[in-house]
């Protein structure tokens, strides 16, 4: 589920206009696939197209399903979407400051930023198997395969093998936008080898690594790389509660004629 700064409310499909940069245009947001929100935007306009289903379902509840839904087609757990959020009334590039986790978090780091928002250290680690999908780009991990410190500048918790070739694909002085599959091993499946690349090193942000390298977070990490139906147990229950930050009811929110834009 995309939940960015304003909460669930489908603020990150907005689009910016010339008096507003939006969430979706922060730095931060970059691997952010576009035509993933042209999907949500087409849903919604398909939905509205039948008559007694126009203006009853919101650009984010159309966003939560369709996570759902890429989740299972990739191989993932299927599950209940709780459905009923209205959509945001903002959206602004400067409300992603200081509100997204970072890939250079520690534990302690994670574990406040999750938990301010009702979420546990296990739902934390849970969610963070997301990046088992998707991409990164080089910008946001060459300081751990070139510059980590004086005595070690390549980061000592990363395997060795993966970061030679972390260096091949990201060269120094690399166009920083060229991206690479977060997962190693399975990029296009929905699985545990996550936890399993974070056993042998893999990870690759230092927020991932820090999971099996902490001990307070390692036993879930082994637990989860050799329990795949625990993981989608504890993958269920994480991502039902993070549905319902910053929900939006009332005269907080509405239903968008168009999901990439204010009515």
């Amino acid at each position: 589920m995309i939940i960015r700064a304003q909460g669930c409310d489908a603020s990150v499909i907005i689009a910016s206009t010339p008096g507003n940069t939006a969430e979706k245009d922060h730095p931060d947001n970059l691997s952010l696939a576009g035509d993933g929100f042209d999907t949500v935007i087409k849903a919604k306009a398909a939905v509205d197209a039948v008559p007694r289903c126009r203006n009853k379902v919101s650009c984010a509840d159309i966003l939560a399903l369709a996570t759902r839904d890429v989740i299972s087609l990739a191989g993932g757990p299927s599950y209940p979407v709780e459905l009923g959020r209205l959509d945001g009334l903002s959206s602004t590039a400067a409300s992603v400051n200081g509100n997204l986790p970072q890939p250079t978090f520690n534990l302690d780091q994670l574990n406040r930023m999750f938990g301010s928002r009702g979420l546990s250290q296990a739902d934390m680690i849970a969610l963070s198997a997301g990046h088992t999908l998707g991409f990164s780009h080089c910008s946001k991990f060459s300081n751990r395969i070139y510059n980590f410190s004086r005595q070690n500048p390549v980061d000592p918790t990363l395997n060795k093998q993966y970061a030679t070739q972390l260096q091949g694909m990201c060269p120094r002085n690399v166009d920083p936008r060229i991206a690479i599959d977060m997962d190693p091993t399975t990029p296009r499946i929905f699985d545990n080898a996550y936890f399993k690349n974070l056993v042998q090193g893999k990870g690759l942000f230092t927020s991932d690594q820090v999971l099996f390298t902490d001990t307070r977070s390692r036993n879930t990490v082994n637990a989860w790389a050799s329990n795949p139906q625990a993981f989608n147990a504890a993958f269920i229950q994480a991502i039902t509660k993070l549905g319902r930050v910053g929900v939006k009811t009332g005269s907080n929110g509405n239903i968008r004629f168009d999901c990439g834009r204010f009515n």
